[in-house]
């Protein structure tokens, strides 16, 4: 059986959250981690639970979702940002993308191809609303390549987990030892290896040895 895929939903309207939720979790291979009304809870949800997809509004109270897109991915790079929203102005798309959104679909989209968004993204590919794609396109043509964010440190969740590979041990111990799932500590270990830049585990023990992470006394 095949991982499902965790999704977290943000929008600052309960009814949207319900209703969305309520269809997602009749999918078989979709699994709803949590809902967050802010973008303040988005990010405390998205450094707990290490989502795959996050349904991401735009306009909120607070912290936009422009700006919560960029700091979940400071913080969970592995975690896909998926705009759901009624705006599709250009104020409002380029942000979202350039912070690190990997799709940008509007509120009037049918619930099977929302669904069907969330999968690609899980994967690694990006779904844009018709109505804005032609937009994007031309954006492209005419832009700078996009400048990858500097990744910011390790969070204390996953430094705990670094120090713990360079013990060897492997990820069902870690589990154990953290008291967190092992989907959650292999979406650590991914995080780790995205904001270190290092390709296995392998290298993510030489290099917490090599940085003074973990020490031989």
């Amino acid at each position: 059986m095949t991982d499902l895929i965790t999704v977290l939903i943000v929008d600052d309207h309960e009814v949207v959250r319900q209703g969305v939720r309520a269809y997602l979790e009749a999918q078989p291979d979709i699994e709803v981690v949590g809902e967050a009304a802010s973008g303040d809870e988005a990010i405390d949800l998205a450094q707990e639970k290490i989502p795959d997809v996050v349904l991401m509004d735009l306009v909120m109270s607070g912290m936009d979702g422009v700006d919560a897109t960029r700091r979940v991915k400071n913080i969970s790079p592995r975690s896909q940002i998926v705009v759901l929203t009624s705006y599709h102005q250009d104020e409002y798309i380029f942000p979202a993308l350039q912070a690190g959104a990997i799709s940008y679909i509007l509120k009037d989209v049918k619930m099977e191809e929302l669904a069907d968004a969330i999968r690609r993204a899980a994967i690694g590919e990006a779904t844009i609303h018709p109505r804005v794609a032609a937009r994007v396109i031309q954006e492209i043509r005419g832009s700078k390549k996009e400048e990858i964010n500097p990744f910011t440190e390790l969070t204390k969740r996953e430094s705990e987990v670094i120090k713990l590979i360079a013990g060897g041990m492997s990820n069902s111990k870690i589990a154990e030892e953290l008291v967190i799932s092992e989907n959650t500590v292999k979406g650590h270990v991914s995080n780790i290896l995205s904001k270190l830049h290092l390709a296995d585990r392998t290298q993510a023990a030489v290099y917490a040895w090599q940085k003074g992470i973990v020490r031989r006394d």
